[in-house]
């Protein structure tokens, strides 16, 4: 039986830098999959043990040598722009039905791309410096899988990579301590850096249950579109600034939302838009005075 193995979570860091104690790697877009070869069973799992094999058959064509666990992330280009797509991952782990997972592994192939070695052979690694876990994942022959790689990293130099990423529209940057054992939770020597795209819009109205205000901008018919609800990011004096002129902006409300006039300005940050022209993980930053 393959063995899940919980994966090493990052925080964050609020901005790019530079230091000799640090690898860097260019995060990518995607969800993270633990891979899982025993007895020549592999399996493919989420950071939250859900078993995913069936969902990345192209990721399964050849096995490794020897037995292995993997940790990385697997993600999806978009076709028609050639970037990684976020939504085209999910597109594929939530397909479930052997002709769909068949024909999207074809029209949309994922790719898996590993960045630590946590078992190899039988031996547990995960005690073992990153920077010797790099050299053993360095020195490990692939298989013939166009799908499978190793992530590229960088020692000391992450302002540098952070704005190579940044101007390629990428999703940011990681730092690792060189010295960091693999603890199955959530680490500071493990941080991520996010490439933040900001955005101005207007909120709209707030949800009479779970905390949520919902943002809009200005269509070119000259209405407003709603593009998404914040939920992250609010302080609580902020929300209590929104409180004290909410009644004020008043319009409509339904059995779920309060409707404001489209007054109130805010600048959120977000990791991208999507295909449908919504605000991903909109996070407020500050009232636009």
């Amino acid at each position: 039986m393959s063995t899940f193995i919980s994966p090493m979570l990052l925080e964050t860091a609020p901005e790019a830098f530079d230091s000799d104690d640090y690898i860097f790697e260019p995060k990518v877009d995607g969800h993270r999959l633990i891979y899982s070869q025993t007895n020549g069973a592999t399996r493919l799992f989420t950071r939250h043990n859900n078993d995913c094999t069936r969902q990345y058959p192209e990721l399964l064509a050849f096995p490794f040598a020897d037995d292995i666990v993997l940790d990385g992330e697997v993600a999806c280009v978009d076709p028609a722009t050639g970037a990684i797509c976020f939504e085209s991952v999910m597109e594929r782990f939530s397909a479930k039905k052997a002709d769909k997972v068949r024909r999207l592994s074809e029209q949309l192939p994922a790719n898996f791309v590993v960045f630590d070695i946590l078992r190899y052979k039988g031996e547990d690694l995960r005690s073992l410096p990153l920077e010797k876990r790099k050299e053993i994942l360095a020195s490990v022959s692939f298989p013939p899988n166009v799908h499978i790689a190793k992530i590229p990293y960088f020692t000391g130099a992450g302002i540098p990579l952070f704005t190579s990423i940044a101007a390629q529209g990428m999703e940011g940057v990681v730092a690792k301590r060189r010295n960091s054992t693999y603890v199955s939770s959530r680490s500071s020597a493990w941080l991520k850096i996010i490439n933040w795209t900001f955005v101005d819009v207007y909120i709209t109205g707030y949800s009479k249950g779970d905390f949520g205000w919902l943002a809009s901008v200005p269509a070119e018919n000259g209405r407003m579109k709603s593009v998404g609800v914040i939920e992250l990011g609010v302080t609580p004096k902020q929300r209590a600034a929104f409180y004290s002129v909410k009644d004020a902006l008043f319009a409509a409300e339904d059995d779920a939302y309060v409707y404001l006039r489209p007054q109130l300005k805010a600048r959120v940050k977000i990791r991208n838009w999507t295909r449908k022209g919504l605000l991903r993980s909109p996070a407020f930053v500050d009232f636009i005075i």
